[in-house]
């Protein structure tokens, strides 16, 4: 098993840790914040209608819309809808 703070060019884990680094909200309801991971930096969205969105370090994203649908662009660029 790998020891924490360990990082690899290939392959990939299921975990990926990080740090929140900054924080906010705005007069709608929608919150942020930011994030430091291994690979770079990163933010997640959280809106009060719940939907959310998360920028990976790695250049992944995810969205997850309010009505349920969501969508995963992983780093190489394929698009994943549900």
């Amino acid at each position: 098993m790998p020891s924490k703070g360990s990082s690899s060019s290939s392959g990939s884990s299921s975990y990926t840790p990080y740090t929140v680094t900054g924080s906010g909200s705005n007069s709608r309801g929608n919150s942020y914040d930011t994030r430091s991971q291994p690979s770079s930096s990163a933010y997640h969205y959280s809106n009060s209608d719940g939907s959310y969105y998360y920028s990976n370090g790695n250049n992944s994203t995810y969205h997850k819309s309010a009505s349920g649908s969501s969508t995963y662009t992983a780093p190489n660029g394929n698009v994943y809808k549900k």
